[in-house]
């Protein structure tokens, strides 16, 4: 066989060898696969961030209804709570039926400093909520295209903590549903706070030091004089916007209702819980043993440290006589009066009367006079209005009503106050709006707010 015989398959053979006609296809293929792999990986970190977001929801959810149910139930009821508020959020074919359980939901106290939370069974201040889908619970997140990398299953988790707080407007200032209007000449010290609902109004000539706040849903609703900033100094770093649920309020009634049996959830500590005590409208004796003359109630007619309790018929009328008043709770239907020189100290005094002038007064001082030291401060509850027609003192006191406060000229000596009103508060001129910072109001009513945490 001659060698050009062979030549021809052999030069085919070689050109066959160096042909490369077709790698674009297998590079093609090559990066449609890694295509398909990223898009996989892509599928399986979107339905993770899905699926943590849905858990993170229902985290927030569960703990907002464990603390909120917590303030008047048992720990079991309040996870209880819990735990159906969330019963739709999770479905079982997705997250399984222990994507977060009775155990998940943990009381405790949170310290705001460090951003700490330290569980305490009986604390109705903060809680923490964990949702999980793990493999230990056997609800682990599967991946669509990851087990071919030997990823079949994801843990993921969300954690929540909500913690109780009271907005400061509610610890010492005047807060509105309605319209709270303040005349001209007053002088607020840092930290008052003076929030309504829907505006607040005021003439001219008052002074906001820096650290008190002006608050409403809308600044555009402030209503002043066209030169009002001019004329009412430091207003305008004072202005925030925001709205207030009044808790406190819708709870009002039922912390009266309860102080009728003398119940001991909302008594200061310096009551004892028990049998209330039937005030007598007959005459008593005073400390010398003579007997007081006239109408209407005085000092004597009171039990210390005890609950007293008065029915009016028909929703009528009791004066309190000129005195000083001290360490009672006293709750009545009446519609009641405070005499020219009435003095309250480590006094709750409440009525279910809902006149405008259920609590009304000429002159009177709520709380003692002592420069914010500790103890000493009153309270005044009514489901209607109160109104002060000349001059009101008030040094840790504090006024909540579910119709209008107003209080007349002459209100000078105002250190420590917190005026709670459905209504409206009107106020009036030359007053001097002192802070405590919270001294001296230690058995005043609050009710606590909500916000996550962490």
């Amino acid at each position: 066989m001659k060698q050009s015989d062979l030549s021809p398959n052999l030069s085919k053979s070689t050109s066959f060898i160096e042909d490369e006609d077709g790698t674009a296809t297998l590079l093609a293929l090559s990066f449609l696969l890694v295509s398909i792999m990223l898009g996989g990986l892509a599928v399986d970190y979107n339905k993770a961030i899905s699926e943590r977001t849905q858990l993170q929801v229902a985290a927030d959810t569960a703990a907002h209804a464990a603390l909120y149910t917590r303030e008047k139930e048992e720990p079991a009821a309040s996870r209880q709570k819990a735990l159906e508020t969330i019963v739709q959020m999770l479905p079982s074919e997705r997250f399984g039926t222990v994507a977060l359980n009775d155990a998940d939901v943990t009381f405790g106290t949170w310290d705001a400093t460090n951003w700490v939370f330290t569980s305490d069974v009986n604390s109705k201040t903060a809680v923490r909520v964990r949702a999980e889908m793990t493999e230990d619970r056997g609800n682990a997140s599967r991946n669509l295209m990851m087990h071919i990398l030997g990823q079949p299953k994801l843990n993921i988790g969300a954690e929540s903590v909500y913690s109780t707080y009271y907005p400061p407007c509610f610890s010492e200032g005047f807060v509105a549903d309605g319209v709270v209007d303040i005349q001209s000449n007053n002088s607020f010290s840092e930290g008052f706070c003076i929030h309504s609902n829907q505006y607040v109004s005021m003439n001219q000539n008052n002074y906001f030091e820096p650290g008190t706040v002006v608050s409403m849903p809308d600044l555009d609703n402030l209503d002043m004089p066209n030169s009002g900033f001019e004329k009412n100094e430091g207003l305008q770093s004072a202005l925030r916007a925001g709205a207030y649920r009044l808790r406190l309020l819708n709870q009002l009634p039922s912390i009266i209702d309860s102080f009728w049996t003398a119940e001991p959830e909302h008594l200061p500590p310096y009551i004892y819980a028990g049998s209330p005590y039937d005030v007598a409208l007959a005459n008593p004796v005073d400390d010398t043993g003579k007997k007081i003359t006239g109408s209407g109630l005085t000092p004597y007619h009171f039990e210390k440290n005890a609950v007293n309790y008065l029915r009016c018929a028909g929703g009528g009328k009791q004066t309190l006589k000129a005195g000083t008043y001290s360490s009672f709770v006293f709750v009545s239907n009446c519609e009641i009066t405070f005499a020219n020189g009435v003095i309250l100290e480590d006094v709750v005094i409440a009525t279910t009367n809902t006149g405008i002038k259920s609590l009304s007064t000429s002159h009177m001082q709520i709380g003692r006079n002592d420069n914010c030291a500790p103890g000493g401060g009153a309270t005044l509850m009514t489901l209607g209005g109160f109104s002060a027609a000349s001059s009101l003192e008030a040094f840790n006191g504090q006024i909540l009503a579910l119709k209008d406060i107003t209080f007349a000229a002459g209100a000078n000596g105002i250190q420590g106050v917190s005026f709670v009103s459905k209504g409206r508060i009107d106020g009036t001129s030359n007053m001097e709006m002192g802070y405590c910072r919270n001294h001296g109001m230690e058995n005043a009513y609050r009710a606590s707010y909500f916000r996550m945490v962490n």
